[in-house]
């Protein structure tokens, strides 16, 4: 427990129960009693208000969340989420060209906002206000809203700073039910999306946010909303009835529905299908998504090919202490995967870029220990807009200057990171004999989720084993690996699956033993339920 930070029983309680008690009094996040006062103002005048978000998982939940609570309350409300072609990210010119034809008169931006000084200036001259809720990291200056809601700006005190997007956006229900004197369930209702929010945007699995992600996929198992059950009924619990919900799977199943609307196609349809009020519309409305979603899986793979082929090319690449590649046919939409995908390949900080217009744009993902937000300020002169996180980025910067950023990138990279850095580290949390792995073991691994960053699945290692002899591949290039192991201590065959490791046939099958580093999960199939390991390396002597 120690390796969890657990060091006192008021921590393990808190741990092991987390609950919405738990949650943080939402007025104390600075200017959240300016935001009340605002929206109570404009109820009282019957205002225009916008509910703004960005086109992801994190933006559509968010305004789905607040729209949603606020709807019944006024009678001029609408949501705009940008195209993320012709708008791109954030709030956008023609955003508030067409807040101020449709004569809005308060806006609230959901995971999204904090950089948009000069934009949010020109609204306020045109006498729209912005409530900006937002998760990333503040520029040198902050635009000039009524309430800044962000735990990440200097002067905030909120005990805690890691919410996503639809969690700050969350606080702001929450708030607004107190000023108002609703019941608890006004807010309660949405944690399902608060949690497919947390899950899908990777933020850290601590404080707050796991309480909320543990009642948020409570309530996604007992009580979701209409459209979530949809997506959880036709792509979780076709395949397995009684499959148990988790952050895995909301990461997997769920997220990439959602976020492939924004990435193909209009990302309001994904907000459509969260507001959903019928089975009918919720069920048309998954099976666009699950579409949407199944064309972006072939442009990923695709692009990915050709990302690769590029890094093989470079002859200089292997020198390099970081991945930047660009294509100007490549999708938009699918950068950010591309980007993780290469980085799953090649362990170096990752930049993939497409053409837009005169302009590239992409996305950034980067390793332990290498802050791509500080990389990208120390790269500014070469860029037009850039924004993001410790390990995750977006930028934009004219095509003309895509080689010296690439060559800057690269130097701030080398002057930052050393060569053993760029060497992927799997840190185990203990050495077990097979012997130990038992359904009782599971179930107290289990207490320790919901898993995420800052909380990983505990990641075990066990030396000398070896297979049964019944070792297969798997997978259309054999590239996945399936063997029966045991050991000295455990002669009892244990399911284990090495997905990407199918390479390790010939030792393996000829009983060689080993060391593996694995998780115990849980494998259903044909309405049985069995202990399986999810190997993630093997090392032979």
């Amino acid at each position: 427990m120690m390796s969890r930070k657990i060091k006192t029983v008021e921590d393990a309680n808190a741990f092991f129960n987390p609950l919405i008690q738990h949650c943080h009094d939402p007025f104390l996040m600075d200017e959240m009693d300016l935001a009340v006062k605002r929206i109570q103002q404009a109820k009282e005048q019957d205002q225009r208000i916008r509910i703004y978000g960005d086109y992801d998982v994190d933006g559509t939940t968010s305004v789905s969340v607040v729209y949603d609570f606020l709807k019944s309350r006024f009678k001029n409300i609408d949501y705009y989420i940008p195209d993320r072609d012709s708008e791109g990210y954030g709030i956008s010119e023609h955003s508030i060209d067409d807040a101020i034809d449709k004569k809005v008169e308060l806006v609230i931006a959901l995971d999204c906002g904090v950089r948009s000084v000069e934009l949010i200036a020109k609204a306020k001259k045109e006498g729209i206000d912005f409530i900006v809720c937002d998760h990333h990291l503040p520029g040198p200056e902050l635009p000039p809203t009524v309430a800044m809601l962000n735990p990440k700006k200097g002067n905030c005190t909120y005990p805690f700073k890691e919410l996503s997007g639809c969690g700050i956006g969350w606080k702001l229900v929450q708030a607004l039910c107190v000023f108002w004197d609703l019941p608890d369930e006004a807010y309660l209702q949405y944690l399902d999306k608060v949690a497919v929010s947390i899950a899908s945007d990777l933020v850290e699995l601590t404080g707050e946010n796991r309480v909320l992600a543990a009642a948020g996929i409570q309530r996604l198992e007992n009580r979701p909303s209409r459209g979530l059950q949809m997506i959880v009924d036709r792509f979780i619990r076709n395949q397995n009835k009684d499959a148990r919900l988790d952050i895995m799977k909301i990461v997997f199943m769920i997220g990439p529905r959602i976020n492939a609307a924004g990435r193909l196609g209009d990302a309001k349809v994904a907000v459509r299908l969260l507001l959903a009020e019928n089975e009918e519309e919720a069920e048309s409305l998954a099976g666009q998504l699950n579409e949407l979603n199944k064309e972006r899986r072939g442009l990923d793979s695709h692009t990915t090919k050709e990302a690769l082929e590029i890094l093989k090319r470079d002859k200089d690449y292997p020198t390099k202490y970081s991945t930047v590649v660009a294509k100007d046919d490549w999708h938009k939409g699918v950068v950010g995967i591309v980007a993780s995908r290469l980085l799953e390949q090649h362990y170096k900080p990752t930049i993939v870029l497409t053409k837009s217009g005169d302009q590239l744009v992409g996305s950034a993902r980067s390793i332990k220990g290498f802050d791509i937000h500080e990389a990208l300020v120390n790269c500014k002169e070469h860029l037009l807009q850039f924004g993001g996180h410790k390990y995750a980025a977006g930028m934009r910067l004219k095509a003309s200057q895509f080689e010296p950023f690439e060559k800057t990138f690269d130097n701030y990279a080398k002057s930052v990171l050393k060569p053993d850095d760029l060497i992927p580290v799997l840190q185990y949390d203990a050495e077990i004999g097979l012997n130990l792995i038992s359904d009782k073991f599971h179930s107290i691994l289990q207490r320790f989720a919901p898993f995420g960053p800052g909380n990983l699945q505990p990641l075990f290692m066990s030396s000398e084993v070896w297979d049964t002899g019944n070792a297969r591949t798997m997978g259309s290039g054999h590239e996945h690996l399936r063997m029966n192991l045991i050991s000295v201590e455990c002669n009892r065959p244990i399911s284990a699956i090495a997905f990407n490791m199918g390479s390790f046939f010939d030792p393996v099958s000829k009983g060689k033993p080993f060391s593996i580093l694995y998780h115990i999960e849980q494998n259903h199939f044909n309405g049985k339920t069995s202990l399986q390991l999810l190997i993630q390396d093997i090392k032979f002597r």
